[in-house]
């Protein structure tokens, strides 16, 4: 994706990174219950993630942000693109910075249901290492840790 920079999040970022995370959670998982509204999201990433988090975001030509994603440590902990983004490079472009970040592995989680994602990060080399019933996130749905080790 050309015209297409990868930066750090900044505070005035924090409800278009909300909105690309509610869009595209919206499209990609439509059967899973989110327990927080809209609007708990967006505070939660203008109070927790942006400001205490590793956060970065797609910022394409005229400064829209159509990509965000959170590193904590060693935890991919988000990255969620707007749904017509999909499939055009850029989750690659997430995947190899959060590689450089944290060069030594990295370790994220998704939902069973989530078979795109599945595909993305196996082909990126992670690996399935467990599988739970969802009783430890919160929305209870049956989720996967993936491992990448280089």
């Amino acid at each position: 994706m050309t015209g297409v920079l990868l930066r750090r999040a900044r505070d005035a970022d924090a409800r278009a990174a909300a909105d690309v995370w509610l869009r595209s959670f919206a499209a990609a998982l439509p059967t899973v219950v989110r327990p927080r509204t809209d609007d708990d999201v967006r505070d939660y990433f203008r109070d927790v993630v942006v400001p205490s988090r590793e956060t970065w975001v797609a910022e394409e030509d005229g400064g829209r942000i159509i990509g965000v994603m959170v590193l904590d440590g060693q935890l991919l902990s988000q990255l969620y693109l707007e749904p017509e983004r999909r499939g055009r490079g850029l989750g690659d472009r997430f995947v190899a910075l959060a590689k450089e970040r944290s060069p030594d592995g990295l370790t994220l989680w998704t939902f069973q249901v989530n078979k795109p994602a599945h595909r993305f990060y196996e082909r990126h080399g992670f690996l399935a290492a467990e599988s739970t019933d969802g009783s430890g996130n919160e929305e209870r749905e049956p989720d996967v840790r993936y491992v990448w080790r280089p």
